[in-house]
């Protein structure tokens, strides 16, 4: 068998970009060790201690202190119906994609400048890799 190297997006329950082996007869993948692991189970713990208090992410959640997350991923910044956003999120303009959510999550405020958001944003890649685990499966 001949084995590849191709660059693949790996799909639910995780984002980043890996490097697998593809095999050109089977036509499947096998991703290396180093493969990024989420966790949905963990990401819901770490979004109820930090995302809670502020957020919801059932369908037709009200509104907190930030906006209801349903239908996150997909949505441009600023846009979910009922929430009065900055001009800075609603001028940012980005659509938020686990990529985004990992650098917004990073730091919120130096992502988008003027932001109302006062979380400082989680530093781990782990805690925020299992947080957009859990965001994606969750607000779907």
């Amino acid at each position: 068998k001949q084995w590849y190297q191709r660059r693949v997006a790996i799909t639910a329950g995780a984002f980043s970009n890996c490097f697998s082996s593809f095999c050109a007869t089977t036509r499947k993948f096998r991703f290396n060790r180093k493969s990024v692991k989420m966790s949905a189970k963990n990401g819901a713990k770490i979004f109820k201690q930090r995302c809670d208090q502020c957020h919801t992410v059932e369908a037709g959640g009200k509104h907190k202190t930030g906006p209801n997350l349903n239908g996150l991923i997909g949505r441009k910044t600023g846009q979910m119906a009922g929430f009065q956003y900055t001009k800075a999120n609603i001028d940012k303009g980005i659509t938020w994609s686990p990529e985004t959510l990992d650098v917004y999550l990073t730091n919120p405020k130096k992502y988008i400048p003027g932001t109302k958001m006062v979380f400082a944003g989680l530093k781990k890649k782990k805690d925020r890799n299992d947080l957009i685990a859990y965001l994606v499966k969750s607000t779907k």
